[in-house]
């Protein structure tokens, strides 16, 4: 997959895109978001909890560092995972989840994937002013990069 480079203008916005990105998920699924704190990586998973249909708020896995969020009608359970707390892939292979029965989002997962998945998905999350902007509402920068065969094919460019 190429990388797609999106930009995000609101946190509405931000939730649109993981609502449009849960269609194209399934059980074995791995989706990795990296960014600052306050990028918009737990309001993305939130959309994308939304388009899966999920039961419960999705929330910031922070201090328990994986919540597991089953879907109303059945299927893959989103598990949202929150590694930065966490040193190695290792310690994320720790966690004990179901990586082949869920669809999970690994925040900042960047170098802690190694030997965890073959595929997954990567989202890179910019702010332009960083963790210290004053408004949650200035448009973000996304690019998504596909590694491995299961995302050659995925198209997440905008349409028009």
């Amino acid at each position: 997959m190429t990388p797609v480079v999106l930009t995000i203008a609101t946190p509405d916005e931000m939730e649109a895109l993981g609502a449009r990105l849960a269609r194209e998920l399934r059980a074995g699924d791995l989706v990795a978001l990296d960014g600052e704190l306050g990028a918009g990586k737990t309001t993305f998973t939130r959309g994308l909890g939304a388009g899966l249909g999920v039961r419960g708020a999705v929330t910031s896995p922070t201090f328990v560092l994986a919540r597991t969020h089953p879907r109303e009608a059945g299927g893959a359970p989103l598990v949202h995972v929150d590694a930065y707390r966490l040193s190695s892939a290792l310690e994320l292979g720790d966690l004990d989840i179901d990586w082949p029965g869920s669809i999970v989002v690994v925040e900042w997962g960047a170098g802690k994937l190694d030997g965890v998945a073959d595929d997954w998905l990567q989202l890179a999350i910019e702010r332009p002013h960083g963790g210290e902007a004053e408004s949650d509402a200035e448009p973000r920068t996304v690019t998504i990069t596909g590694h491995g065969p299961r995302w050659a094919g995925l198209d997440l460019a905008p349409a028009g």
